[in-house]
């Protein structure tokens, strides 16, 4: 049984969705960050960064969420949440994946926690206006990959890169212009929002609606 250590609508929301929709065995381990658990020594010794998700399989130990998603679908590959590793696919779902958390994810730190990037706090809203607008044309670019490739970012079939974009979709509620006002991210949204497994999953973690 997998272990999941989540908080609500963070970057555990990507693995736990794809668990749900995987129908796998697994638990959840609250970690409350109001009160600071993700920096407690127990925690640290999972995940020395003190970043939320961490995910146990029996002894192994897995952080950053990618890695997580990427471990859960190879070792399930019956759920097909991932292209065979022998097609051109893999290599295209790769490229995405990597956009996803390399660019968009690691932006949104700089979008929500722009007075840790400046040792003047009177930048930091400076800060944060150069990562909105660099989050709004990273979120241009997915907008053409539906257009091209549509409904889903690999085209016909749903793969956990479509739960990775939905829980990035939702980080993006508060940009002036909202993912789900695009036109086919707006569809892309809509289709997940009413998959079982994502439904499910809101509902575990006490979250609405993703754009409710």
């Amino acid at each position: 049984m997998y272990k999941l250590y989540y908080y609500p609508g963070n970057a555990s929301l990507a693995p736990h969705m794809l668990m749900e929709e995987l129908g796998v065995d697994y638990e959840l381990v609250y970690v409350d960050r109001n009160k600071q658990a993700h920096k407690s020594p127990e925690y640290l010794a999972l995940n020395p960064s003190g970043r939320i998700p961490v995910l146990e399989d029996g002894a192994m130990v897995i952080s950053e969420t990618a890695a997580i998603c990427l471990h859960i679908a190879d070792r399930h590959p019956e759920g097909r949440m991932i292209p065979d590793i022998t097609t051109p696919e893999r290599a295209k779902f790769y490229q995405w994946l990597m956009f996803l958390t390399n660019t968009i994810q690691t932006e949104f730190l700089v979008y929500y926690y722009s007075d840790r990037y400046s040792s003047d706090a009177s930048d930091a809203p400076a800060i944060k206006e150069a990562a909105e607008q660099r989050l709004m044309s990273y979120f241009d670019i997915v907008e053409a990959q539906l257009a091209k490739k549509g409904p889903y970012m690999m085209g016909k079939a749903v793969s956990f890169l479509d739960f990775y974009l939905l829980m990035l979709c939702r980080w993006g509620r508060f940009l002036p212009t909202k993912p789900n006002e695009m036109k086919h991210l707006g569809k892309h949204v809509k289709l997940m929002s009413k998959h079982p497994a994502v439904l499910r999953t809101f509902e575990q973690e006490g979250l609405e609606a993703p754009f409710a």
